[in-house]
């Protein structure tokens, strides 16, 4: 098992060290740990935007499809009919371009740099066999070097040491309070951004399903848990990327990018634009005799002075 973890840890060096110089380039601008992650984390969800689109939008159309899969299932129930409905459901997920794990989608980006940022972390705080402290993954001329030298191994911003846990050994009870704090925010944003998805459905009329809703109060509580036992530093790394998650579906929601219905009332739109267009010769054909009669009238009234 050693040789397995040392050979995957060996894979990841490079991303470590470039993680690490990030943050210490950032820290040589703005000397505070809680911002030079801040702003980590702002290029990292930069680059996982369009996935979070594409995952919302996957997310939306699978709610919209829920009437049709019911139907689905009731029409081929059973065990025997299970290859069949399968079948059908994988058909009206291409037509819809559905995807049933989008919705998972930024879960499963964000397990990757949680590893490497929370490894980042611990190598910031390295201390060595002769308890002498020794930063890893960043160069040994930055300034974030020298501090951590100079701090022993501490991630000091506002007052709190960001390498330490909410339970781990703190001056008093007083000292612990701000990790617990910052845990709840992490806990309750997470909340705040499924009620942001909810309350969107609920407009638009659509059906949240069951299994969606359960996986929704489950996972916040997982993640306390494991907030709880990491560094506050990889906690504030999801704050931020929690938070630039509900702006980006706000923004999403209010310019219509994730209406699902969008293009399908453009479409059903464009029989009833262009029905006066298929009327327009024959209002004009009427409009056109009218002059008929008058010239008919004249020609007879130019044959009556004639014929005085």
């Amino acid at each position: 098992m050693g040789s397995i973890t040392h050979s995957i840890g060996s894979i990841f060096q490079p991303i470590f060290h470039l993680f690490g110089w990030i943050i210490a380039f950032f820290y040589t601008f703005i000397p505070n740990y809680a911002i030079a992650i801040t702003l980590l984390t702002i290029v990292i969800m930069g680059a996982l935007t369009p996935f979070t689109v594409k995952s919302t939008k996957s997310m939306l159309a699978m709610q919209k499809l829920q009437p049709e899969i019911k139907k689905l299932q009731q029409k081929y129930k059973g065990p025997e009919n299970r290859q069949i409905l399968n079948e059908e459901l994988m058909r009206l997920y291409r037509e819809e371009g559905a995807n049933p794990v989008g919705g998972c989608l930024p879960v499963l980006l964000q397990a990757p740099f949680l590893f490497i940022l929370y490894s980042v972390i611990r190598g910031l705080t390295n201390v060595t066999s002769a308890g002498v402290v020794e930063p890893r993954y960043i160069p040994t001329t930055s300034k974030m070097y020298h501090n951590l030298i100079a701090s022993h191994g501490q991630i000091n911003a506002f007052g709190v040491n960001l390498a330490l846990k909410p339970f781990s050994h703190h001056s008093s009870t007083a000292a612990a309070i701000p990790f617990f704090v910052l845990v709840a925010a992490a806990v309750g944003l997470q909340y705040f951004q499924m009620a942001q998805m909810n309350n969107r459905n609920r407009k638009a009329g659509q059906a949240m399903p069951s299994q969606q809703q359960t996986l929704q109060r489950l996972l916040p509580i997982f993640f306390a848990y494991f907030y709880i036992v990491i560094p506050a530093a990889v906690v504030v790394y999801m704050v931020v990327s929690t938070i630039i998650r509900i702006i980006t579906q706000d923004i999403m929601f209010r310019t219509g990018i994730s209406n699902p219905n969008k293009h399908s009332k453009g479409e059903r739109a464009l029989p009833a634009s262009s029905a006066p267009k298929e009327s327009g010769p024959s209002t004009t054909t009427p409009a056109a005799t009218p002059p008929k009669p008058q010239q008919q009238a004249r020609s007879r009234s130019k044959r009556k002075r004639k014929a005085r």
